[in-house]
């Protein structure tokens, strides 16, 4: 299940989120606008509703947490772009570390 987040995620949105894995959410941004959607079996269905909510494809990146060990992964395929990246892997640093700031920040109540 997707689960737009506007502010912090709640307990009830993180268990939404992990209906699809159990044990890892996935993580879609955009990281101009700071949207975060959790959730969902691909980012592909969360990439589409960014680009639905007006958000620029190039500013959209996935990744996930393994709920597990509290670990961020920064690769999804939704990353592969021909002329901004060339891996599943967030390359550019700048971009990696704003994903994975606005990812922590949304998602704290996991390390509470």
């Amino acid at each position: 299940m997707l689960v737009i987040l506007n502010s912090k995620a709640t307990k009830q949105d993180i268990k939404k989120a992990s209906e699809d894995y159990e044990s890892f959410i996935k993580i879609t941004v955009d990281i101009v606008k700071e949207i975060v959607i959790i959730g969902g079996e691909y980012h592909y269905d969360a990439e589409q509703e960014l680009l639905r909510m007006g958000s620029k494809q190039e500013d959209i990146l996935g990744g996930g947490i393994n709920l597990g060990t509290k670990v961020f992964a920064t690769n999804a395929l939704i990353n592969m772009r021909p002329r901004f990246n060339q891996s599943a892997e967030i390359l550019n640093e700048k971009k990696r570390l704003i994903f994975l700031k606005i990812a922590k920040k949304y998602l704290d109540v996991l390390f509470k």
